[in-house]
Formats: C-alpha cells, structure tokens, sequence
C-alpha cells in the first residue's frame, strides 16, 4: 500500500539491533527445563550483600549464571539439574540471609522481612541507649573507665550484631567490604582506648543500615504495589451458577461477571453489558473509557457503575498487567552505565583507602615521628570514610524509582540503561501511521479513470487488499462493504514492500500501490501524476488501482483511491512537548509520499520530514541522524518498524496495551496511544540523569572533604560515620524523590 508500507517480512528478534537488548531473568521460582531458581532473600538491603550471595553461591558445583537483584530481594540462579532450591538456601544462610522460595506474592518478604526489621530495631535501639549512656559517662566522669567501657561494649555488642559476622565471612573469602572497615575501626578505636568513639560508629552505622533497608523497603513496595491491581479471586458463570474462584483457576473462554467498581481480574472481552472503565492503572488516563459488547478490557482495571460480562482471552499468567509486572522486575535487573560505573569504582576505591590507611598508619611513627595512637587514629577514620555505602546505594534506588513511577504512569521502560538513554535523547524518529496519526484511515474519494466506474475500481482494490492487515487495506475493504460492493478473493497475491501489493483476478493481473508502483508498472501518466500531486497536497495517502500489464494484456491505471487519515488530536501540542523536554530535532519517516508527509508534519510542527521510504531507507535515515546527534530515539508500532527501531539509540512503541509484540520488542512500550508520554518519559529520564549525577557528587565530594580532614587529623571517628550517614540517607532521599514522578 501506498503509505508506510512497513512489512519489513523479517523477524524483529533476527534484526541485529535485538542483540542491545539485556536478557530477562527467569521469573518462577523454579524452572525445571532450564535448571533456574529465583529465591526471596530477607533482609538484602545493601549491596555487600549482593557480594555476600555471589561469594557462597560460586563455589558450589553445578552452579552458573547468578543475578542479585538488591531492589526487588530476590536471587535468580541458573544451574544444573541436581542442584537443589535446599541447596541454595542453604548457602545463602551461610552468607548471614534467609533465603526462601518465591511464590510470586509478597508473602515471603513480609513474614521473614518483618520479624527480621523487629530484631534490628531492638538491637540498634538498644545500641542508641548505651552509646548515650557511656558518653554521659565520658562527660560527667562518674564512676570509672569501666563504666564507660561497659556501657560501650554493651553498645558495640548490639550495634555489631548483624555488622560483625558478616565481616568474620568477608574475610574468610579475602573480601574487603564495609562491614569489614567498620569492624576494623571499631576493633582499632577500642584498643586505643576510644570506647565512646567506637560505640557511636557502631551504632551510627547499625541505625544508618536499618534506615537504608526502610528506603530501600519503600522502593520495593512501590513497585509490589502493582501485584496489587488484580483481585485474588474472580465472580464465574458456570451454567446457571456464579462461582467466586481464584484467578489463577479461570479458564480462557469462561465468562466473568464484573461487578459495578469492581477490578477487573482477567483480560478479556465484553460479551454482555455497557460501563465505564477506569484504565489508569495501566495506561495511566485520567478519564474512564466507555466499554460495550466486543470491546477489550484489561485486568487491574476498575469497572465503573454498569455491570459486566466477559469472556476471558488470557490466562492470569499472560494478562497484560502479568507481563507488564514481569517487565518491570526483569527491568529493575538491568544495570544502567551509571550503576555499573559505580560499582567498578567502588571495588577499586575501598581497597584503595584501606591501602591508603595502612600507609597512614605507618608513615605517621616511622617518617614523621609522629605518637602511634594518634596516627592509628587517623587511620581508623580513613576506614571509615572509606565506606562507599552513599555511593553504591543511591543509583540503584534512583533507577527503581524512576522506573516505577514511569510504569505508573502507563509507561514501561525496560531497564536503567534505557531510563538513562532517553534522558540524553537529542533527536526523535517518528513513523507517521499509529503514531502522528491515528491509524485508522477511510476512504475519502473514488476517482475513476480510463472510463471505468467507481464499483469496479473499488471491486478489484477490495480483492487484492483482503489478503493484507495493512492499515489502507483494511480502510479499501471496510469501504467495499459499507457500499455492499461485492469482491471476489484474489489469488497469487504479493505483497511488494514498500510499494503495495498485486494479484490475480479473473485470470487477469491487477495491482494497488503508491506512485513509485504506478511508475514501476509503467502506467503512469503525466495526467495522473497532476492528479495525484492535487490529493497529496490535501494530506491524502493515495492508492492507485490498475491493470498490470502481462501476456499481452495492455496495462492501464483504473482508478484512485483517495484515503485520509486523522491527524492525533494532541499531535501538536505531543511535539511541542518534546522540543520543550530538550528534544533538538524531530523527524518524520514514512512510506507514505513527500507530498502528505510535508502537509501533515507542517501541520503538527515536525521539523522535518522524509516520505517514500522503503523499511531500509528508514535504517539509513536513523544512521544519518545518529551520526548527527549521537542519541536518537525511533517511536513505532512495535512490530512493522522493528528494524529502524532496533537501529536507533532506543526504540519506543506506540499503544503497547492493544498489542503484546509491542511491549516484547521495544525498549519503552507506551500503554496508551498518547504521544505525550514520550516527553513525560524524557523529562524523567534527564532528572534521573540529574539526580543521579547530583547522587554520585554529593557523595564523592562528602567523602574527599572527609578524607583531607582526616590525613590533616581534624575530624573524628564519630564525625566520619556520621557524614557517612548522613551523606547515604541524603542521596536516598533524593533519590525517592523520583516515584513523585515529576
């Protein structure tokens, strides 16, 4: 057909631009035929655990592939068949965690989460209590020195509970990690006689580990949040009977009764009943959509005052929100550039002050004749600020955050490294079809040419189109039927890329296409070529229906289909959006002709546009820009413009909730058709960029103001864990700034 004639006839996932994509982490508790397990594991808080679990879980035979994922608490392991979930769990228990298997709810976390967080309230109060006592101790000099120690030991002994035999296993692997730092200040300061000073790092460190996990805790229930959008249990109509049963007990083609502001719990189709439904959930409108008998509805969504009957289309495990909920854990998985940079900086900078420490330690007595205790004491500071704690922790929880709060809003981004790739997008590829408009032509005009009428113009384009899902296919029959024109099936239809298609009828070849097929038949004319040019100037896709000429047969063109699509309505103001989000340049790429490309993307203020395009010609467009500004995002349908999207910087979907290709293939799949979602997406992705730049210099600039302070002897043990602290809980903070989403 003539406009984006996008069947491209090849699979997406052989397209190599499918290889950028990061693989997705198994999602069952166990998959037997691939030999993975994901476990729960209560209390990972911290990205020394993560260590932790790799450190016991590697030797053991038969063990691959391990993914931690800190924000969602779970451990995916691939391995061999006679490698047990007991096993695992058993190993994990030796790292100082409780693992669990996964059920898919939420279950595990809150049982063994919650009684876990009570012991460590207990133990870090109880440290709060005596490092307050044992300094009013210090200050008011009331009974002894081992008064104080007393009440300090007490303080360490509560503080270190869970801190010190982490680090016992750290060593045991030769790991440095901070739980290691800390017991080694702590251990330091205690033997030069710093009992206060050693009781408040532990307990400084102890309260900043129980309030990373509550933020830490935060991140995670926002995303669960979204397990909770479908009820457990479903109103059934078994013969003349409603059954309540539980969801995942439904079968596709029973019928559901939704009651008025009830969740609908399975996707499906409504048989019976008209209501308004509440679809914010998951595409993220504000106004409820009016659903009547053949309409789709989504589970999660609410059903407004009218009750319903639905036939079911999918099981609980392939709902929309299903996969939604699986794309935003498998998202949470995929490290961004920035929370990889982190993590290579920081196993390099912890042994680096520890090394740093030892020299202090050393150089101080032995260069400068300078007192052992003091410069010990310098030392045991530099430990402590040595703890990358602030620096780990912040980018993984402002990705999450970002994620969730983009996922909330009817938008999937699959994983930081595409939230941080949209945030530096300078330039956007648009398809026009689905996208600028709203893909849903109709014929405007019949023009018949060389003395044919108008029914059999329509009659043969009818014929040839019935074979194509093409969007101005469909528009050619669904207009034969409405003016009852009667069409035979062609046979030998060919779909010719790029140009439109051809077949036989009534013994006869027969063609529909755009102008470079009129041109290729040799039939055109330069009378036709006047017409055309007057259809293309109104923004009309043209298609054109003629007689190919073979065996004899004289081709001739019969006739012009005029076919117009709706520009979107918010079109403009979406592109507009876009330039005011920072986008530098956006760029139409159509198949359609120059002509309807130019007036509809003037119309809607593109910058620029480029028609006549073949799906290779779309490649070498996005190259071009590419090459021109580095970062380029392409918005399709998901599926027809798979190349050029897998091409570009990041590809992004239009309207995944209609299709399940389009939320497979992209990289960001909008679950509505809203092109205005795109700038929300780049705003949000330039102030996680933002945030986690700030994150990362805030806590480098904490930790190089502390490290000068500590080599000139000017600050404290207490002092240092405190800015540690302190300079975590900020970044945090900052860092749930982002599920505001604003």
């Amino acid at each position: 057909m003539s406009e984006d004639c996008k069947d491209c006839g090849k699979n997406p996932a052989e397209h190599p631009g499918e290889s950028r994509k990061p693989e997705s982490p198994v999602s069952d508790s166990v998959t037997e035929a691939s030999g993975q397990t994901t476990l729960k594991v209560a209390g990972m808080d911290c990205p020394d655990e993560i260590a932790a679990i790799e450190r016991v879980l590697k030797p053991l035979a038969g063990v691959g592939e391990i993914k931690v994922n800190l924000m969602a608490g779970t451990a995916t392991i691939v391995h061999d068949q006679q490698v047990t979930p007991e096993q695992l769990i058993k190993a994990i228990g030796t790292a100082g965690l409780k693992a669990s298997p996964e059920t898919g709810g939420n279950e595990t976390e809150d049982e063994h989460g919650a009684d876990f967080n009570k012991v460590r309230i207990i133990l870090v109060s109880v440290s709060g209590v005596f490092t307050g006592l044992a300094l009013l101790l210090q200050w008011q000099k009331l009974f002894n020195p081992y008064g104080k120690a007393a009440a300090a030991a007490i303080a360490i002994i509560a503080g270190g509970w869970f801190i010190f035999p982490k680090a016992i296993r750290a060593l045991r692997h030769f790991s440095l990690d901070m739980n290691v730092l800390m017991t080694v200040a702590v251990i330091g300061a205690a033997c030069i006689g710093e009992w206060t000073e050693a009781a408040a790092v532990v307990f400084l460190f102890s309260l900043s580990e129980l309030l990373e996990g509550f933020s830490v805790g935060r991140a995670r229930r926002a995303i669960q949040s979204l397990l909770e959008l479908t009820p457990e249990t479903a109103l059934v109509k078994r013969g003349d009977q409603i059954q309540e049963v539980r969801v995942e007990e439904v079968k596709v083609e029973e019928t559901l009764i939704i009651k008025s502001g009830a969740r609908v719990p399975l996707d499906g189709v409504v048989t019976s009943g008209e209501s308004a439904i509440n679809q914010a959930p998951i595409t993220g409108e504000s106004m409820p959509v009016e659903k009547k008998s053949g309409d789709t509805v989504f589970a999660g969504t609410i059903n407004g005052e009218g009750s319903l009957e639905v036939k079911v289309t999918k099981a609980s495990t392939d709902t929309t929100l299903a996969k939604i909920i699986k794309l935003v854990g498998e998202a949470q998985s995929q490290k961004a550039p920035s929370e990889k940079f982190v993590d290579r900086f920081a196993k390099i900078y912890t042994p680096a002050v520890f090394a740093v420490a030892i020299l202090v330690l050393l150089s101080g007595p032995l260069l400068f004749n300078g007192a052992w205790m003091e410069w010990t004491y310098r030392a045991l500071v530099l430990l402590v600020i040595a703890c990358p704690c602030a620096l780990v922790i912040s980018t993984p929880v402002s990705i999450v955050s970002g994620l969730t709060a983009m996922a909330r809003r009817g938008v999937l981004i699959k994983g930081g490294v595409f939230l941080e790739e949209i945030g530096k997008l300078k330039a956007l590829a648009v398809d026009k079809t689905g996208t600028i408009t709203e893909g849903k032509p109709r014929v405007q005009q019949v023009i018949p040419w060389n003395g044919k009428s108008e029914d059999e113009i329509v009659r043969v384009a009818a014929a040839i189109d019935t074979h194509s899902e093409h969007p101005l296919a469909q528009a050619v029959v669904k207009y034969a039927e409405e003016k009852k024109i009667q069409f035979p099936r062609s046979e030998n239809y060919q779909s010719k890329t790029g140009r439109g298609a051809e077949a036989q009828i009534d013994g006869h070849l027969y063609f529909v296409g755009n102008h470079r097929f009129a041109h290729e038949s040799a039939v055109c004319s330069d009378e036709l070529e006047k017409k055309l040019g007057e259809l293309e100037a109104q923004a009309m896709s043209v298609v054109i229906v003629g007689h190919k000429p073979h065996e004899g047969c004289k081709g001739e063109v019969l006739g012009i289909l005029a076919v117009a699509d709706t520009v979107r309505p918010n079109a403009a103001e979406a592109i507009k959006a876009l330039h005011a989000a920072g986008i530098e340049k956006v760029v139409m790429l159509s198949g359609d002709n120059q002509r309807t490309v130019d007036a509809i993307s003037k119309q809607v203020g593109i910058d620029e546009a480029k028609g006549d395009l073949l799906p290779d010609q779309k490649i070498e467009r996005v190259r071009e820009l590419l090459a021109q500004h580095k970062h380029v995002g392409m918005i399709g349908d998901g599926v027809n413009d798979a190349p050029a999207m897998a091409t570009a910087s990041i590809g992004i979907a239009m309207g995944g909730v209609g299709t399940d290709t389009a939320i497979e293939t992209a990289d960001i799949a909008l679950m509505q058709d809203d092109l205005s979602k795109v700038a929300e997406a780049v705003q949000l992705g330039r102030r996680t960029v933002r945030i986690i730049k700030t994150n990362i210099a805030f806590a480098l600039g904490v930790k190089g103001v502390f490290l000068v302070l500590a080599l000139s002897g000017h600050t404290s043990l207490w002092l240092a864990i405190l800015a540690d602290t302190g300079a975590t809980l900020v970044v945090i903070a900052n860092a749930l700034r982002l599920l505001r989403g604003r």
